[in-house]
């Protein structure tokens, strides 16, 4: 089995956000699969929309990489086991190059992910009002900390090619850096963005003829020989902590595992609900269940087998009408909850289960009905950062009292009643107590619980521990379905 160490690989961070990590990426990845490689894409940090662009581009799903949700072992672990069949892998940054969950160290920034996997750095800069300053501030990227192994620059938004090959000179003059590649300011490859980020690649109709432009510039402007050779060194050297995907070998002498039907959990799948880390379905069908997926904007909704729903993120609020006239999946939800089925919401599947969506031009779409009040989208950032989440009562992933790491990015609030008391009255207790990575974070108390319901606004990442997904599908083998 493939090692971390073994892995050719290479970052490609940006100086700051909006730089073009996200075309620089995707253009990279889509150029090394027209020239016959397998290529493992992923996002540092918890995004779901970069990564639908890389997925596009690779033809295979893209990981998240978040040293905030996991630990160093945990996400070496994981990168590795998704390197285990390709040929390179290439990893997005997030933010800025040092940026992290807090003011004072690197933890979850794109530094600690490049050195904790010993991978090369590819430096996206923004030249676009730069000459030779650029490489005043390429070599403060390099020294800032020399454990970083910048190998490379890409300079966006260049006014010509004689802008982007002057700087280019003056950065190896000082830093000894050489330019990999550089696209023009005019080329406008511009990902359209909505209130979340960038619009999804799933949802483009033309995201395919976008790829491909990605791929014609990089090919055209950049030394992909150069970069795929600095990523395979990578795999010449060995990383700081390698690890092996292996299991352990069955003993000979020990008896075959009685085969018991493995409960189904009905998934929601489409443009309304696009926010899952692959892993967590992954870990879900490790411990035991099958996967089924649905589409409520299609009319759709869990089949009569299934034994729990899990409810991801999205963009329920862009698709009110559709949604509200899915009476059927509504009926399916409060059927499942009658007998206590599980059923698992993140951010966009706890909308749908409150009384009604008010969406951004005030109108008032009709939801499942499960949990008290309604949500509104605000207009503006209503909540975004890492999250502590401790278990205010048992529930579905957790026993009260137990801690996971979470994340919160959204444009709504749910206003949960007129009467504070009504969920608790109808069953529901406040699922969470949580406070930011930082200090200086207010406590907030978020999501409902009840039995086998959990719905917050929190995304998790499975991955952090093991018992996560092995307690939900334990849960839903106790659910009798026909």
């Amino acid at each position: 089995m493939k090692q971390a160490a073994d892995i050719p690989r290479i970052v490609v961070a940006g100086a700051s956000s909006n730089v073009g990590k996200t075309t620089v990426t995707a253009g990279l990845i889509a150029a090394l699969r027209r020239q016959g490689l397998a290529v493992q894409p992923f996002k540092c940090g918890p995004d779901y929309i970069d990564p639908s662009y890389h997925e596009k581009a690779a033809g295979r799903p893209c990981r998240n990489l978040d040293t905030w949700m996991l630990n160093d072992a945990q996400l070496l672990k994981s990168f590795a086991r998704a390197c285990r069949d390709v040929d390179v892998a290439v990893i997005e940054g997030v933010m800025g190059l040092y940026d992290g969950s807090d003011w004072h160290d690197e933890r979850g920034s794109t530094a600690q992910i490049a050195k904790l996997l010993d991978a090369p750095v590819l430096l996206v800069l923004d030249i676009s009002g730069s000459a030779r300053s650029a490489a005043a501030a390429v070599l403060g990227y390099r020294d800032f900390d020399p454990a970083v192994s910048i190998r490379g620059v890409v300079l966006n938004f260049a006014g010509s090619e004689r802008h982007a090959r002057g700087c280019a000179e003056a950065i190896a003059y000082s830093t000894g850096l050489s330019m990999l590649g550089w696209l023009p300011r005019e080329l406008r490859l511009k990902i359209p963005e909505r209130h979340l980020g960038l619009v999804p690649g799933g949802e483009q109709v033309d995201s395919a003829a976008l790829i491909d432009e990605m791929a014609d510039a990089v090919a055209a402007r950049f030394e992909v020989g150069r970069i795929v050779d600095v990523a395979r060194a990578a795999a010449a050297g060995e990383a700081r902590s390698p690890v092996a995907v292996t299991s352990a070998p069955e003993p000979r002498d020990s008896p075959k595992p009685t085969v018991t039907p493995r409960p189904i959990l009905a998934v929601a799948r489409d443009e309304a609900f696009c926010f899952y880390y692959p892993e967590n379905l992954e870990l879900l069908v490790e411990a035991g269940a099958t996967i089924e997926f649905f589409s409520p904007l299609r009319g759709e909704r869990p089949s009569a087998h299934a034994a729990g729903v899990y409810l991801g993120g999205g963009y329920p609020e862009l698709h009110g009408d559709a949604l509200a006239s899915n009476t059927a999946l509504w009926s399916t939800l409060k059927d499942l909850n009658a007998a206590d089925a599980p059923i698992y919401a993140e951010c966009g599947g706890f909308m749908v289960l409150t009384q009604a969506l008010v969406d951004a031009e005030g109108r008032n779409w009709p939801m499942a009905g499960l949990l008290a009040g309604i949500t509104r989208m605000t207009g503006k950032l209503a909540a975004l950062g890492y999250r502590h989440a401790t278990a205010l009562c048992p529930n579905l992933l957790a026993e009260e009292g137990d801690t996971l790491r979470g994340h919160e990015f959204r444009y709504s609030t749910w206003i949960r009643s007129a009467d504070p008391a009504s969920a608790e009255s109808e069953g529901h207790a406040t699922a969470w107590r949580v406070t930011g990575a930082r200090a200086d974070t207010p406590v907030d108390f978020i999501g409902c619980a009840s039995g086998n319901l959990l719905a917050s606004y929190l995304h998790i990442h499975f991955g952090q521990r093991p018992e996560v997904a092995r307690r939900f599908v334990e849960r839903l083998k106790l659910v009798r379905r026909e």
